[in-house]
C-alpha cells in the first residue's frame, strides 16, 4: 500500500483560513494573490481596495500612523534581501498591530512577499486598567477617611494623651494610608510598561535610552535607593533590607540597556526574591561575562520557599500566581515577571529560572555586554 504524502492530502486553503493571523501574499508585479479569512476580519473594507490595488493601497494602509518607524516600502524591500522575516508595527482598528513581512521563493525564481498580522491582543491591558481602577478607588476612599480620622484624632484628643501615644495612632493611619500609594504607584508604573509593549513603543524606548551601565556601580546605587524606596509594601522599620542582598560581580563589568528598565527588572525580581523568603534569608546577584566577551548573564538567587512544578510554566503568563500559601498571603499582582520577560527580550536578552520548592529559585538572565560603537 502506497501512503499519499501528507502535502497532497491537505486543503492548504483550509488551513490558511484556520489561521488566526491575518495572510497577505503580493507576487512580483505588486498584485494580491492569496488572503485568508483571518485577513478579512481584520481589514474589513480595506482588504477590498487592497485587492483591487495591490501593494500600493497596502502600503498606505500600513503608513498610516508611521512615527518615524520604517516605510512598508522599505520593510518589503529588506524582507526581500535577507532570509528572515522582518517585523513591523502598524495601526489597525484603533490599536498598533504587530506584522512580519517575509521573502517566500516560488518556482521559476519567482519571489511573492508574504504578510502576516497578527490579531491584537488587549486582554491584559484591559484587565491591569480594571484593576488600577479598583485600586485607584479603594485608594481614594481610603486615603480620605484616614486623613479624617487624623485630623479627628489630633482634634479631639484628651488633655491626658500624650505625644507618644498621639505619634502612634498617627503613624498607625499613615502607614495604612503608605500601602494604599505604594500599591498606586506600582500599578501606574505597570500601565505605563504594559502599554509601552503592547503599542510596540518598548522597541524604540530602548533603542533611545540604551547606553552602557557599569554594573557594580549601578547595583550600589539601586540598593542605595532601595532603602529610601523600599521594595515591599510595608517594610519593618526595624529591618535593613540591604543587608539581605549579597552582590557577585566582577569589577568594570558593562552592559548594554536601558537604565530605567533594568531598574525595573532588579526591582520586581528583588522584590520576588524578598516577599517569597524568609525574613533572614539572603538574595545573591550574580553576573557572570560570556566565554566570548559579548553577552553577561545575570543571577538572582535567592533561597526562599521555591516553585512548585506544578506551576512552572505559568511564571511568566500575565495574572497568574503560584497556589502556595506562602505566596498567596503576600500581596502581588501577577504581572510583574510577564514585564520583566518582555522587557529583557526586547532589550536582545533571554531569561530563565530554575527552581525546587523548599530550596529557593534562581532567576537568571542575559543581555548583551556594551560595546563601544565603530567609527
Amino acid at each position: 500500500m502506497t501512503t499519499k504524502p501528507l502535502s497532497d492530502s491537505l486543503d492548504f486553503r483550509a488551513i490558511l483560513d484556520g489561521l488566526g493571523q491575518g495572510i497577505l501574499i503580493f507576487d512580483q508585479e505588486d498584485r494580491l494573490v492569496l488572503d485568508n479569512v483571518a485577513a478579512r476580519t481584520i481589514l474589513g473594507a480595506n482588504l477590498v481596495l487592497v485587492r483591487s490595488e495591490g501593494w500600493r493601497a497596502a502600503a498606505m494602509l500600513f503608513d498610516a500612523v508611521q512615527d518615524n518607524r520604517p516605510s512598508a516600502d522599505e520593510v518589503r524591500a529588506k524582507a526581500l534581501r535577507q532570509a528572515q522575516p522582518v517585523r513591523f508595527h502598524t495601526f489597525l482598528a484603533g490599536a498598533y498591530t504587530p506584522c512580519w513581512a517575509t521573502a517566500i521563493y516560488g518556482p521559476g525564481g519567482s519571489i511573492y512577499t508574504l504578510i502576516t498580522i497578527e490579531r491584537p491582543d488587549w486582554s491584559a491591558l484591559t484587565e491591569l486598567t480594571s484593576t488600577f481602577r479598583s485600586e485607584a478607588r479603594v485608594s481614594i476612599t481610603s486615603t480620605r477617611g484616614h486623613a479624617e480620622l487624623i485630623k479627628q484624632v489630633i482634634a479631639k484628643r484628651s488633655p491626658t494623651t500624650t505625644t507618644d501615644q498621639l505619634a502612634k495612632q498617627v503613624l498607625g493611619f499613615a502607614g495604612i494610608m503608605a500601602i494604599h500609594m505604594y500599591r498606586l504607584e506600582l500599578l501606574t508604573d505597570m500601565l505605563q510598561r504594559l502599554e509601552d509593549i503592547r503599542t510596540g513603543h518598548l522597541a524604540a524606548v530602548l533603542r533611545t535610552n540604551r547606553k552602557p551601565i557599569e554594573l557594580v556601580g549601578y547595583l550600589e546605587d539601586l540598593l542605595e535607593d532601595i532603602f529610601e524606596s523600599p521594595l515591599v509594601e510595608a517594610p519593618d522599620p526595624d529591618i535593613d533590607y540591604r543587608d539581605r542582598i549579597r552582590l557577585d560581580i566582577p569589577d568594570d563589568l558593562q552592559i548594554s540597556a536601558s537604565k530605567q528598565h533594568l531598574t525595573y527588572i532588579f526591582r520586581d525580581l528583588l522584590r520576588n526574591g524578598l516577599m517569597y523568603s524568609p525574613p533572614d534569608a539572603t538574595i545573591t546577584i550574580r553576573a557572570t561575562p560570556s566565554a566570548k566577551a559579548r553577552s553577561v548573564q545575570i543571577d538572582i538567587i535567592d533561597t526562599g520557599y521555591g516553585i512548585r512544578e506544578k506551576e512552572m510554566g505559568r511564571v511568566f503568563t500575565p495574572f497568574q500566581r503560584a497556589r502556595q500559601p506562602q505566596i498567596i498571603a503576600e500581596f502581588g499582582y501577577g504581572l510583574s515577571l510577564y514585564l520583566v520577560k518582555m522587557e529583557i527580550e526586547a532589550m536582545g536578552g533571554k531569561i530563565w529560572f530554575t527552581s525546587e520548592e523548599g530550596v529557593g529559585t534562581t532567576f537568571s538572565f542575559m543581555l548583551l555586554r556594551w560595546r563601544p560603537p565603530r567609527d
